[in-house]
C-alpha cells in the first residue's frame, strides 16, 4: 500500500510516544525514519519501527537518553550515548560537531549509542550548516553481519560511511554508503516483499553464492564486502576509527545480544582553509565538468552523490510511500499491542 509521508510520519510518532519516547524524540525517530523512505532507503525506514520498539521493551535502548560528555575539548568530544535512541543522540552530537568547528576544524566520537538510522542524514545536517563532513560508523555488537574477503564467516558489522559537501549554488553532494555489498535492512525489505536481493550480495552459510534472503536468516550467511579485498580493508579500518578509537569497541561476537553504533565524525569549516567564495566556485566548476561527460545513453544524465536520494525524495512526498504487506502488518500489530493503531489502515488479510 501507498501512504502519505505526512501520514506515516504521524503513525510513526504516535507508535513512539506510547513506547515512551517524549514528544520531542518521538517526532525526531520518526522523521529520520520516514525521512529514510523517502529518501529511497526503505532499509533504514519505517520498517525499522517494531525492531526499536522491541529494543526499548527489553531495554537494549533507553528512551530519552541525552548522551553523557566523557571528553569536551575545544575542538574535540568524546560522547557516551548510554544507549539512548540513535535518531535523538546522533543529532545531539553532530549539532556539536558543527558547534565546534566553527574556527576550523573539529573531531567527535560518540559510543554506546542505538542505531543511528540512515548516515546520510549527519553530513546533510552537516552541511546544511556551511561543513564539510565525513563520518565512519560500526557496530561493536549486534551487527556481525559481513565475512572477510576470503573468508566465509560473519566477522565484520556493515560499517556504512559518509561525506558531505556544502554546495551554495546548488544541491549538497551526499555520499552515503557501506563497506559492504548491501546493507542488511536490504535484505530484511526483500524477505518481507518476496523477492530476491541482486547476485553478488550474499553467501550462505557454505561460501555459496546466493540470493534468496531467506538463506541469509536462516542458514545463516554472510554479506560480502564490497569491490573485494578493497572494502575488506575498508571495513577493517571503519572499524579501527568508529569502534577501537571511540571506546565503542570492534565488532565482537561476545556482544551480539545487543546493537551500539559508534561514530567518529570530523567537521571542517571550509572558509578556515581557502575562501569560502573561491572554494564554492571549485565545486561549482567540477560539478559542471563532470556532468558534462557524454552519456552511453543519449538520453541519460550524469548524477552527483545525493541526486537519487533527492530525485525519489520528490517523487515519494508527492506519490506517497510504497509499504509491502508484511512490513505494514508487522507496524500495525506493534501500533495495536501499544494501543494506538487507530485509524491505521488493517493489514491485508
Amino acid at each position: 500500500m501507498k501512504i502519505q509521508h505526512d501520514t506515516l510520519h504521524g503513525y510513526a510518532e504516535a507508535i513512539f510516544a506510547a513506547a515512551g519516547c517524549e514528544t520531542a524524540e518521538a517526532a525526531c525517530v520518526a522523521r529520520h525514519l520516514v525521512g529514510a523512505n523517502l529518501a529511497g532507503h526503505d532499509s533504514h525506514g519505517v520498517i525499522r519501527i517494531p525492531r526499536y520498539v522491541q529494543w526499548l521493551q527489553e531495554g537494549k535502548v533507553v528512551a530519552n537518553q541525552p548522551p553523557e560528555v566523557v571528553l569536551d575539548g575545544e575542538n574535540m568530544a568524546v560522547l557516551d550515548g548510554q544507549w539512548g535512541l540513535g535518531q535523538s543522540v546522533g543529532e545531539t552530537a553532530v549539532q556539536m560537531g558543527i558547534d565546534k568547528s566553527a574556527g576550523g576544524v573539529s573531531v567527535v566520537a560518540l559510543r554506546n549509542v542505538g542505531h543511528l538510522g540512515r548516515i546520510g542524514d549527519w553530513p546533510l545536517m552537516a552541511a546544511e550548516a556551511g561543513r564539510l563532513s565525513v563520518h565512519f560508523v560500526n557496530t561493536s555488537g549486534a551487527g556481525l553481519l559481513v565475512a572477510p574477503f576470503g573468508g566465509i564467516e560473519r566477522r565484520l558489522s556493515a560499517n556504512p560511511f559518509a561525506v558531505g559537501v556544502p554546495v551554495v549554488n546548488g544541491d549538497h553532494l551526499i555520499l552515503d554508503i557501506s563497506a559492504c555489498t548491501i546493507a542488511e535492512g536490504k535484505i530484511r525489505v526483500a524477505l518481507n516483499s518476496g523477492v530476491q536481493v541482486p547476485a553478488g550480495c550474499i553467501m550462505d552459510a557454505e561460501g555459496n553464492p546466493t540470493t534468496d534472503p531467506k538463506v541469509f536468516y536462516d542458514d545463516p550467511g554472510s554479506i560480502l564486502p564490497i569491490a573485494a579485498h578493497k572494502g575488506y580493508g575498508l571495513s577493517v579500518m571503519i572499524e579501527m576509527l568508529a569502534g577501537a578509537l571511540t571506546g565503542g569497541g570492534c565488532t565482537n561476537v561476545a556482544n551480539k545480544g545487543r546493537l551500539a553504533n559508534g561514530m567518529l565524525s570530523i567537521y571542517i569549516e571550509p572558509s578556515s582553509m581557502i575562501g569560502r567564495q573561491e572554494f564554492s566556485a571549485e565545486v561549482d566548476r567540477f560539478v559542471e565538468f563532470v556532468k558534462s561527460s557524454r552519456t552511453v545513453d543519449p538520453d541519460g544524465q550524469i548524477l552527483m552523490p545525493g541526486d537519487i536520494e533527492r530525485m525519489r525524495h520528490q517523487q515519494r512526498a508527492a506519490e506517497g510511500i510504497e509499504v509491502d504487506a508484511v512490513t505494514w502488518g508487522q507496524i500495525y500489530q506493534t501500533a495495536s499491542e501499544l494501543g494506538v493503531a487507530g485509524d491505521m489502515p488493517q493489514p491485508s488479510p
